[in-house]
């Protein structure tokens, strides 16, 4: 497969990206397209949809030969599940998923027509093989079970920080940055609550630690 784009993202890497698409609802990107996929036409009609499915690459995964079993973040990062029970990116085929708001096409750009959406859940530079529309018709299933990963928001944690340093950012910056938090981006087999970790979102580097009450934001470069 030959990508048709990449996407633009607050994110240089993977670590503290939403696990699943649409769980940070304000989370922005750009879809730009190949130089020989720049072509309007090829996006006509796309613009009269509210969502889309991107397919896109797992880039940043450098592993070797396929496992049949994964450990999926839900489980505490210890159980083992089969990877077609999973998101996992660690597949056969890396190949990734998600449903993205599309909030404008921007037709007349240097780059060609551009793709501004949110919900994302892409690192910078992603690329991207195809794009879908989102029908609520055929791909709206609201009573299916979830198995083991049951609804997000009951995983959700408070976000705690000092005014100072909550001052780094305008108000939609941090509402995307607690939401992000939120999910407890740690590699869910870490639990030291001592235990420091830098985020990269957009040019800050974000420091925090997560403890019972939280997850602590302590500071920001």
């Amino acid at each position: 497969m030959t990508p048709i784009a990449h996407i633009h993202t607050p994110f240089p890497s993977k670590f503290g990206l939403p696990r699943q698409s649409n769980v940070v609802q304000g989370l922005e990107g750009t879809i730009v397209f190949q130089p020989e996929y720049r072509v309007a036409e090829a996006l006509r009609g796309i613009d009269q949809f509210d969502y889309l499915w991107v397919l896109w690459l797992f880039s940043a995964n450098k592993h070797g030969e396929w496992s049949p079993t994964v450990r999926p973040p839900r489980l505490g990062g210890n159980a083992r599940m089969g990877v077609f029970a999973t998101r996992s990116p660690y597949r056969p085929n890396a190949i990734g998923l998600s449903s993205v708001r599309l909030l404008s096409v921007e037709w007349h750009s240097a780059q060609g027509p551009l793709l501004h959406v949110a919900g994302v859940d892409m690192m910078d530079g992603t690329p991207i093989v195809d794009i879908k529309p989102y029908l609520p018709y055929s791909d709206a299933h609201v009573d299916a079970r979830s198995g083991f990963a049951p609804v997000a928001s009951e995983h959700l944690l408070p976000v705690h920080v000092a005014p100072e340093v909550r001052n780094c950012f305008d108000d939609e910056q941090w509402q995307v940055l607690c939401d992000l938090l939120a999910q407890d981006p740690r590699p869910q087999y870490h639990a030291d609550a001592s235990r420091v970790y830098g985020m990269q979102f957009g040019r800050f580097d974000v420091q925090f630690a997560v403890g019972t009450d939280g997850v602590h934001v302590l500071a920001v470069k």
